[in-house]
C-alpha cells in the first residue's frame, strides 16, 4: 500500500523539505504540492489523497480556516512556524503538529501517527519496509536493515555499523529507532540497538556481534531476554 500525500505551503523551500523527507519513507508517495489552500482544494477534489501536510500561515485562506471547509478531510499533519495555533489544531483532530524547523526523526514520528489512523500501519507491519535511505557525509545511503549490525548513540548523531564499515548520519538515536523494524531490532542499552539476527552470542550482560562487544543495560535486560525467547 502506498500512501498518497499532498504538501501545501506557500514557501517553496518548506515544500521541498517535506518532499525530501517523504522520499526517505518508501511507503509515502507525493501526489502533488500546492502553494496555497485554494489550489490544494482543487487537488483534493481531483485526487485521492490519504495524507495532507498543511502549512497554517498562508495568504487568502490560512490552513486552519481551509481545514474547517473540508467535509471529509484526509489525515492531516500541520507544519508551521507558529506554536500558538496548536490548540486550534488539535480541536480539529489533526494527527500531529510540526513546529518548523523540524527534524527528520520528528517528521517520522508524525507520519507514524498518521499511518496508524489511515490503517497502513507502521512500516514493519506492512512488510514493505526492508531498507531506509540515510543521509551522511553529503551522500544518501540505501541501508538494508538486514545488513545493519547495530546502532550506537553519539550525541545528536548516531553511528550505524554496517558490515565492517560505519556511517554517522545527523539523526538522533530516537529518529533511527523510529525507522527500524521492531521485530528485527532490539534496544539493549540506552545507547545501543542491535540486529537480533546478527547476534553471535550473549554472555552475562554483554551481546556479541562479530567482534563487537555491546553492553546490556539493566533496565533493558528482561525485555531483551524475553524477546530472544520469543524469537
Amino acid at each position: 500500500m502506498r500512501v498518497q500525500c499532498l504538501i501545501v505551503d506557500d514557501e517553496p523551500i518548506a515544500r521541498d523539505i517535506v518532499q525530501l523527507y517523504c522520499s526517505h519513507l518508501p511507503l509515502l508517495s507525493v501526489t502533488a504540492t500546492a502553494p496555497n489552500a485554494l489550489e490544494a482544494r482543487k487537488i483534493l477534489q481531483e485526487e485521492d489523497i490519504d495524507l495532507l501536510f498543511l502549512d497554517i500561515n498562508m495568504p487568502a485562506l490560512d490552513g486552519i480556516a481551509f481545514l474547517k471547509t473540508l467535509k471529509k478531510p484526509p489525515q492531516v499533519i500541520l507544519t508551521t512556524a507558529y506554536k500558538e495555533y496548536a490548540l486550534d489544531a488539535f480541536d480539529l483532530a489533526v494527527c500531529d503538529y510540526l513546529l518548523k524547523p523540524f527534524s527528520l526523526d520528528r517528521f517520522i514520528v508524525a507520519v507514524d501517527k498518521a499511518l496508524e489512523k489511515i490503517g497502513a500501519g507502521t512500516y514493519e507491519k506492512t512488510g514493505i519496509k526492508d531498507h531506509a535511505f540515510i543521509k551522511a557525509d553529503g551522500k544518501i545511503f540505501n541501508i538494508r536493515f538486514s545488513d545493519l549490525l547495530f546502532a550506537e548513540a553519539s550525541g545528536n548523531y548516531t553511528r550505524l555499523y554496517i558490515g565492517s564499515g560505519m556511517i554517522m548520519p545527523a539523526m538522533t538515536f530516537a529518529g533511527i529507532e523510529a525507522i527500524l523494524p521492531k521485530e528485527e531490532f532490539l534496544r539493549v542499552h540506552r545507547s545501543f540497538i542491535v540486529n537480533k539476527s546478527r547476534i553471535s552470542h550473549v554472555e552475562g550482560n554483554r551481546v556479541f556481534i562479530q567482534q563487537k562487544e555491546i553492553p546490556i543495560g539493566s533496565s533493558y535486560k528482561n525485555d531483551f531476554m524475553a524477546a530472544l525467547r520469543l524469537g
